[in-house]
């Protein structure tokens, strides 16, 4: 998701809600259920999501895994304290 997130950013994510296409998302890929990530939402399709990460070089997305299933919205992206343990 770079240049919108970073290695280390903090995020603040609301479970539910409506889902908006051009909203970063955090989201499971039904095709790899044990795979979770941040996307940004493009269209709902077939009761999920296509995601996209915003580098088009890199397809670890909906381009290579198919629909995802939200879980929930980013609403705040947060740089934490030098030595924040999350």
């Amino acid at each position: 998701m770079v240049p919108a997130l970073r290695t280390g950013d903090a995020l603040l994510v609301r479970r539910g809600g409506r889902v908006r296409a051009g909203d970063v998302v955090v989201a499971r890929f039904r095709a790899r259920p044990g795979l979770l990530v941040v996307k940004r939402a493009v269209r709902e399709q077939d009761g999920g999501w296509w995601v996209e990460g915003d580098n088009p070089l890199i397809e670890d997305d909906s381009r290579r895994y198919g629909v995802a299933d939200v879980i929930g919205r980013v609403v705040i992206r947060y740089y934490p304290r030098p030595g924040w343990v999350s």
